[in-house]
Formats: C-alpha cells, sequence, structure tokens
C-alpha cells in the first residue's frame, strides 16, 4: 500500500469467554450487552481518540436474531456512546465474522474512505446456537451440491480424519492437551489478563464479576482424553475434548490508517500486509484456512517461512494439524498459538477472528525480532480466511525459534509456580 493508506491495527480487547447454556455465566446476559461493554472499554483506552471521528462500526454475529439482531454494528455503536453521526452495520461469515469486519473496514481505510473504524464480533450460543431457525434450501442436498453432513461441523472435522490418516486421535488429544495447558500457562504469567474487559454477571445467587474464561480444563491428561465419547461417529476421533467448546463472548477492534493515527496520538500495534478468503467443499470446511493462507502469502510476496508467530483457531485439533501438516509445521512449532487456543478458551463464532489478533499483537510486543504474524481460521460451509500482520516494533533481526521455544519454557515454569 502507498504511504498515508497504510491500516494499522491499533488496539483491541474481549470480555471473558463464558460456557454457552443455562449453567454459563453470560445465560443471563444480552449478547448486545456484551460487545457495548467491550467497545466501551476500547474507548476508555484510547482517550485520545474523539468519538466522532470513529467513521463506522462493523460487528458480526452468526446468528442475526434477538438480542444480536437489528445491525449491531449501528445499535452497539449508540449504546457505546458514540455520536448519533457514526453509522455502523453488521457482518456474517460465520466463524469468521470478527475476521471479515477488521478487513472490510480496513480496505475501507486503505481506498481512503474511512480514517478510523471499530469492528469486532459477538456470539451468544447459549441464547441463540449455530444455525438456530436457519432454513436451508433443500437443493442443497436434492440436488447433491453438498453432502448432508456439511451443516454439522464435527462430521466435517471427521472428514479430514478420514483423508489425512496421519492425523490420528493421538495426536488431536495430545494437541488439545498443550492448548490447555499453554492457556493455564499464560494465565498464570499474566498474559491474558491484559485485554479482558470484566462483565456484570447475574444468576440466582446473585451479581458476580466475569474476571476470566469460563472454560479452562488446565487438568487435562491424554488419560482423560481418551475415555471421551465421539458424538459425531461411532469410533470416531472427534470428542469434546480435542474440540472447541459451544461458548459466549465478544471481541472489538480499532483500526485506523497509520496517518490518523499519528495525527490522534494512537500507537499502532500491527500493520496489516495482506489479507485473504478462500473456498474449500463444504463437507471438509476445515482445511479452508490452507488455500487462504497460500493467497494471502502469495499478495504479501512471503512464504510461510518469513512467519515468525501464528495465531490459529482451534475449532477442531484435527483442522488446525492439517494445516500445520500441509506447510511441514511441527506440532510442538513455538511459533504457533503460544498461549494457547479455541480448545481451551473458546470459540465465541463470529467473534474470534479479532481474539486471534488480540493475542498476535500481544506476542509482537514481546517479540521485535519476529516482523510477520499470521493469524487464520476455518469457516463453516467451506471457507477459509488468513490475515497477514507486520510487527512495528520488529527491530530489523531475524526471528529465531529458539528464543520463542525459551519463553514457552518460561510460561510452564510460571504455571508451576502458580499452583
Amino acid at each position: 500500500m502507498a504511504e498515508g493508506t497504510e491500516v494499522v491495527f491499533v488496539d483491541g480487547v474481549r470480555t471473558p469467554f463464558g460456557r454457552a447454556g443455562e449453567k454459563g455465566i453470560y445465560w443471563n446476559t444480552r449478547a448486545d450487552d456484551l460487545i457495548v461493554k467491550a467497545m466501551i472499554e476500547l474507548l476508555e483506552r484510547n482517550p485520545s481518540l474523539p468519538k466522532d471521528r470513529v467513521d463506522d462500526v462493523a460487528i458480526a454475529a452468526t446468528t442475526q436474531q434477538g438480542d444480536q439482531g437489528l445491525t449491531l454494528g449501528r445499535t452497539s455503536a449508540l449504546l457505546a456512546g458514540l455520536p448519533s453521526t457514526v453509522p455502523g452495520y453488521a457482518i456474517d461469515r460465520m466463524c469468521a465474522g470478527a475476521m471479515t469486519s477488521v478487513t472490510t473496514v480496513a480496505g475501507g481505510i486503505a481506498i481512503g474512505a474511512y480514517d478510523v473504524a471499530i469492528a469486532g464480533g459477538v456470539e451468544h450460543m447459549g441464547r441463540h446456537p449455530m444455525g438456530f431457525n436457519a432454513d436451508p434450501n433443500p437443493r442443497f442436498v436434492a440436488e447433491k451440491l453438498v453432502s448432508e453432513d456439511a451443516l454439522n461441523m464435527g462430521k466435517t472435522a471427521e472428514r479430514i480424519h478420514d483423508r489425512f490418516p496421519g492425523l490420528t486421535k493421538e495426536r488431536s488429544d495430545h494437541y488439545a492437551m498443550r492448548s490447555q495447558q499453554k492457556l493455564a500457562a499464560a494465565y498464570a504469567a499474566g498474559k491474558i489478563q491484559q485485554d479482558l474487559v470484566p462483565v456484570a454477571v447475574r444468576s440466582e445467587q446473585g451479581w458476580g464479576l466475569a474476571t476470566e474464561d469460563e472454560g479452562m480444563r488446565p487438568q487435562t491428561t491424554m488419560e482423560g482424553l481418551a475415555t471421551l465419547k465421539t458424538p459425531f461417529r461411532p469410533h470416531g476421533r472427534v470428542t469434546a475434548g480435542n474440540a472447541s467448546p459451544l461458548t459466549d463472548g465478544a471481541t472489538v477492534a480499532l483500526l485506523a490508517s497509520k496517518k490518523a493515527a499519528k495525527e490522534l496520538g494512537l500507537t499502532p500495534r500491527m500493520k496489516l500486509v495482506s489479507f485473504a478468503y478462500a473456498g474449500v467443499p463444504p463437507e471438509i470446511m476445515g482445511i479452508g484456512p490452507i488455500p487462504s493462507t497460500e493467497k494471502a502469502l502469495k499478495k504479501a510476496g512471503l512464504s510461510i517461512g518469513d512467519i515468525g508467530l501464528m495465531e490459529f483457531n482451534e475449532a477442531f485439533a484435527v483442522q488446525v494439524l492439517s494445516l500445520m501438516d500441509h506447510f511441514g509445521i511441527d506440532d510442538e512449532d513455538p511459533r504457533v498459538n503460544r498461549w494457547g487456543g479455541a480448545i481451551a478458551v473458546g470459540h465465541p463464532l463470529a467473534a474470534s477472528g479479532v481474539r486471534l489478533m488480540l493475542q498476535l499483537a500481544r506476542h509482537f510486543e514481546d517479540h521485535p525480532e519476529v516482523r510477520y504474524g499470521l493469524t487464520a481460521l476455518c469457516i463453516g460451509l467451506g471457507q477459509g480466511g488468513s490475515v497477514i500482520w507486520e510487527n512495528p516494533n520488529w527491530n530489523g533481526r531475524k526471528w529465531q525459534s529458539g528464543q520463542l521455544g525459551r519463553e514457552a519454557k518460561e510460561l510452564a515454569k510460571s504455571r508451576k509456580a502458580a499452583k
């Protein structure tokens, strides 16, 4: 991009993620209140930004009805205290909702239509399960446009296991266990809390405060994972332990042109390099990030070897492993999901894309030797999305995986010390 049209990620926050359903922390909390709470926190963290300088607000949700319907970008902007002159809209690209919100407003910034924009996503899967009240066209099945399994994400994950015999259940379980361990270590080291906004919640016991992700299972073991049922297929390989749980939560980010950020005293935490979306057969939707990452790398003139840090959404362990195998990345590569992922933290569909960006921005601060990072996720109905970012803190050196490995060991020590 030419000077003056560079797009920067300024800041972002998220709510703690909660378990979906009646026992979850957000059962009595509205979906729009979650995104509003995050948006208010984002604005308060950036007091040098005049509210009337926000040019647009894009908020995603997968199931746009009830308290997460009614053009969320506009309604949440008004509820968060932005002037009535600030417009807003809603987006749906299922699991890539927040990512698409970011890349859509980024496109507006890149061509000069916007200076500053807010983008994010929310999903209250307890109130609005994925696909609830949807009415898929009968032609999809009658004309064999897609498999009957295409709308069941767990069955699509089982198909990846079928396609790649090297992706065993044992590998998926081990990856899932490590995700739980890495998230626990990051919490013990105070890493995750930096971008969480506490949310007041109400239950039968009274009022409380959500301050951390609810779905963590740090004591997960391989022995325990081996005993779990395979709900999507008899004797299958996908379980509740090696897949992301149903989750409620919201994320929001502040994007700007490099010029506007400087004018307003906003410090960029990442610079957008390229992004891409791609389609794959819906019945194996989990491999979507493979072609989208290849496209994004090609647009950026980079190879996977240039990427020093990676945040992949863990819809299913097998889905991430298929991506890593394609690019020759080891299961324990320290560049990948250093603080765990959606298997441990949760996956509130349309909100997850910005969570990946929040963590990558923090990694960039800790690792000035890393120049480029990647955020990527699979998308229901057979798509993938990938965004490549540049580290503004880059010190001109080439990243070394050995240093990343040493930090991973320090995080593990922090977790043991916290027990």
